[in-house]
């Protein structure tokens, strides 16, 4: 690492939903920065005029927040090198456009789109990788004139010299070669005067003392054209690192069909920031032991450029919810309903408002069901058992399961107990069904079983000493009595 302070930076364009890629790029330069000492800075590329919205900025915002992610200069809090927005920056980028255009490094191009597209499929049809052919680069006064006075508007190409090596060491992939020749002169400023990413990123960069570039790897392709811009501009070159793509299951690159694909629909669901944070740095990213959940100090102690791996990253989404649920362990049942809430409202199960009595009985609920989650959303799949007194039996074999030999007598047995008690509760529960097995000799499956499915349709679910005090007696009662009726004859 440099012996001057390590500045990194996270440059997002808000033109859309918060990418969980990019969420992840955001991570590696904050655990980068917090491991050595260093600053994050948060930049917004906004040049992109017709996509860019405000609502996109904050929604970026507000999910690094989520994540703990924090910066130390940027847009809402500003820093010594500001303006961080890019439309705010344009005198800026002006100035070093006139610079390379005096020195000849830069010039105007008038080509149409038409003509580009020309030229382009020219070169294709010969088998050459299109490229600008620098046509412009050689204009005559005249030409210049005659262009201008049919009212093209021109953009900005950087020229690139030819028969040129771009080298540099990658902090991912090593040592990176590039011939310059395959690159062509390169538009810099577009026909309306706004930078293109390409050029606006370099001046950025440079000055914002950026002293590592740690970015995805579809950005590795416009290393090269970055590192000529920072030659001819005099401009000190910082270190770059390009992190793997992220695939999908099947190994094809990320994408809505593969599901959720933003933060915001991750946090929606009901998972837990220091989970993704968690999961997020596992992808690409290897520890030096066995260790699969950490906590972000542990993660910042134990991170490193040199255990990212090059190889593309899976996005396994059974290992995230699995990473999710142990970090659901550990917090409240009354923390789960809030996250749970907006979705058993969805479900219908709850109204928009809940008395402290309700609440109470949603916490345990929660508490019945938190172990068969792996995100909050998840609930809604196993708390039918607690609201629909009516159902139908899953199965062929859980209705077996009520016409076994011994089920009549385990039923028996059962309401007549619940009838008997003073109070119900789990301690009591637990001693009912005891009491039933050893009176009927019975082994605990012959006993819980019929009770389950008589109680829920269902042969696996919440524990019977949580559902049965939360169900009641009256509605525990009536779930038996239909159950039986459902499968046996009413003598």
């Amino acid at each position: 690492m440099s012996e001057n302070e390590l500045r990194v930076r996270f440059a997002p364009s808000p033109t859309g939903p918060f990418h969980i890629g990019g969420a992840r790029s955001a991570l590696f330069n904050w655990l980068l920065a917090k491991k050595h000492g260093g600053k994050l800075i948060l930049r917004v590329e906004d040049t992109d005029r017709e996509r860019s919205t405000k609502e996109s900025e904050e929604n970026i915002k507000a999910a690094l927040k989520w994540l703990g992610i924090t910066w130390d200069e940027g847009v809402d809090i500003g820093g010594p090198y500001g303006p961080y927005r890019q439309t705010e920056r344009l005198g800026i980028y002006q100035q070093f456009t006139d610079k390379l255009l005096a020195s000849g490094q830069a010039y105007h191009c008038y080509c149409s789109e038409e003509e580009l597209e020309t030229e382009r499929q020219r070169q294709m049809d010969k088998g050459e990788t299109p490229r600008y052919a620098g046509r412009c680069g050689h204009l005559t006064e005249e030409e210049r004139a005659a262009f201008i006075a049919q009212g093209r508007k021109p953009v900005v190409r950087f020229k690139v010299a030819e028969n040129q090596q771009i080298v540099f060491k990658d902090l991912v992939r090593g040592l990176m070669s590039f011939d310059s020749n395959g690159v062509g002169d390169y538009v810099i400023v577009k026909s309306d005067g706004i930078p293109v990413y390409n050029y606006a990123v370099v001046l950025d960069d440079a000055l914002m003392n950026i002293t590592h570039v740690i970015r995805a790897e579809e950005h590795l392709s416009n290393t090269p054209r970055q590192i000529l811009l920072y030659q001819a501009l005099e401009l000190p070159i910082p270190e770059f690192g390009h992190i793997s793509l992220i695939l999908g299951k099947d190994r094809t690159k990320m994408s809505k069909r593969h599901g959720a694909t933003s933060v915001d629909q991750y946090r929606s669901l009901g998972y837990l920031p220091e989970a993704i944070v968690n999961f997020l740095a596992l992808l690409g990213w290897a520890p030096a032991n066995e260790q699969e959940i950490f906590t972000s100090e542990e993660l910042i102690e134990q991170f490193g450029m040199d255990r990212v791996a090059k190889n593309p990253a899976v996005f396994d989404i059974d290992k995230l919810n699995w990473i999710n649920a142990q970090y659901m362990k550990q917090i409240s049942a009354e923390a789960i309903l809030e996250m749970a809430l907006p979705h058993l409202r969805s479900a219908g199960y709850v109204g928009e408002k809940i008395g402290s009595e309700q609440r109470e009985w949603l916490i345990k609920v929660m508490a019945a069901t938190r172990e068969y989650i792996s995100y909050a959303a998840q609930v809604v799949e196993h708390v039918d058992v607690f609201f629909n007194d009516q159902f139908e039996f899953e199965n062929d074999e859980a209705i077996e399961v009520l016409r076994d030999a011994d089920a009549p007598a385990v039923f028996a047995a059962f309401q007549t107990k619940l009838n008997e008690l003073e109070e119900i509760d789990p301690a009591s529960i637990k001693a009912l069904l005891k009491a039933i097995t050893k009176e009927l000799k019975l082994g605990g499956k012959k006993v819980f079983m019929p009770i389950r499915v008589a109680l829920t349709g269902k042969m696996h679910g919440p524990e019977l000493i949580d559902l049965i005090p939360l169900v009641g007696r009256e509605r525990a009662l009536k779930r038996l009595q239909a159950s039986v009726e459902k499968v046996q004859p009413v003598c």
